[in-house]
């Protein structure tokens, strides 16, 4: 039999190696009877399976103490693939506004497709039983949510749901597995936006589901059936960013907890939402379920309307008016004229964000250079 394509030459590389092939060449039949009946770990055709994508799975999976994980095209892929996964027409799904706003989009395409679906407010989580139905299948959630950074109690969720048989899945792009550990916290499934945080560098895109094993399988099926498998190459950078992850998290958790107490300070500032400050009004809850810090993530108002908030990212200098997060580069948006586009513009504002808010995504940068490009630049408010 061929060598394992990760060791070539007997001994390990030191990086994942990228494995460009499409399809794979057969040793016998009985080999391809053994590979396609799971018998034995084999390759045959790329959207089936690929030797670099499953080694970025298999440490994206211990990162999150999953059985397994399955890596795709795109973190809204991931999402996309588990409603499809898991819900059928006539099914009923809860999903919070506080969550990335393309998720509205593929909710359009659900309800077409026969699902019903209710939009919750993260400030309603404590009452989500009342929103319970017959036919509720699953609850999606994010937290801390996106862009507000509220905090949704995650076990008290799966209490709950899975007193209905209704499944839970967390999105835990923002909290990263470096802070939150959704899984054991109850949680059926997670998801990731990988081109976040955990690719860490704005140069790739991936998305992630993590769970047990059966759900790997069925997710696999899927994935397979509508093609959403990751390239090599961008398995290959993602491979290379969990590698440097853990330090990042950790300085970038340090930078967003200094950044946010300076802006608390502020007059020009208002609603700072951080969960590692004690006014959070879900602090308590961000304490037991989050560990070694809080995250990069923030939101704030700055000034009085959506004019100020533009002034104040035109005169950034460190920090980078675009949008995505989790990078090495701090970046900064206003959620209502970028990340929720994809909403009405009555459905922008209807759980809280305003038309001046803007969402901060804390990079590696020293802290006292992050304070001092925000300081400078609230200077042009007046």
């Amino acid at each position: 039999m061929a060598s394992d394509p990760l060791t070539p030459y007997g001994n390990r590389p030191m990086v994942t190696p990228i494995v460009n092939a499409v399809n794979y060449e057969y040793l016998s039949f009985e080999v391809l009877r053994q590979i396609t009946d799971g018998e034995i770990d084999g390759y045959t055709y790329h959207r089936d399976d690929n030797p670099t994508v499953r080694e970025v799975e298999k440490k994206a999976a211990r990162m999150e103490s999953a059985e397994d994980c399955i890596v795709c095209t795109s973190g809204m892929a991931a999402c996309t693939m588990v409603y499809f996964t898991y819900l059928r027409a006539g099914d009923h799904l809860i999903i919070f506004h506080d969550t990335y706003g393309a998720n509205y989009k593929v909710s359009l395409i659900l309800e077409r497709l026969g699902v019903e679906i209710t939009w919750l407010d993260a400030d309603d989580a404590n009452r989500i039983e009342g929103y319970f139905r017959g036919n509720t299948r699953m609850v999606f959630l994010e937290t801390p949510t996106n862009p507000l950074c509220k905090i949704i109690d995650i076990a008290f969720i799966c209490e709950k749901a899975h007193r209905i048989g209704a499944m839970v899945v967390v999105d835990n792009t923002f909290a990263t597995p470096y802070h939150q550990n959704p899984l054991k916290l109850g949680a059926d499934l997670v998801v990731h936006s990988a081109t976040k945080a955990l690719g860490g560098h704005n140069d790739l895109m991936a998305g992630a589901i993590a769970g047990l094993k059966e759900h790997y399988n069925k997710l696999w099926f899927t994935r397979q059936a509508i093609g959403t498998t990751l390239d090599a190459y961008s398995a290959f950078l993602l491979d290379r960013g969990l590698k440097t992850f853990d330090l990042r998290a950790e300085a970038m958790a340090r930078g967003a907890e200094t950044v946010a107490k300076f802006l608390v300070e502020n007059s020009k500032i208002s609603r700072v939402s951080y969960p590692g400050l004690s006014s959070h009004p879900n602090h308590t809850v961000a304490v037991r379920q989050m560990f070694r810090g809080f995250g990069n993530m923030l939101a704030f108002d700055v000034g009085e309307n959506e004019e100020d908030a533009k002034r104040f990212i035109a005169a950034l200098k460190t920090i980078r008016h675009a949008v995505s997060l989790g990078a090495t580069e701090s970046l900064i948006c206003i959620p209502y004229l970028t990340t929720m586009l994809y909403l009405p513009p009555e459905r922008r504002t209807s759980f809280g964000v305003k038309k001046n808010t803007v969402r901060l995504s804390v990079g590696i940068e020293p802290p006292e250079r992050l304070e001092a490009d925000l300081k400078q630049a609230l200077l042009s408010l007046g």
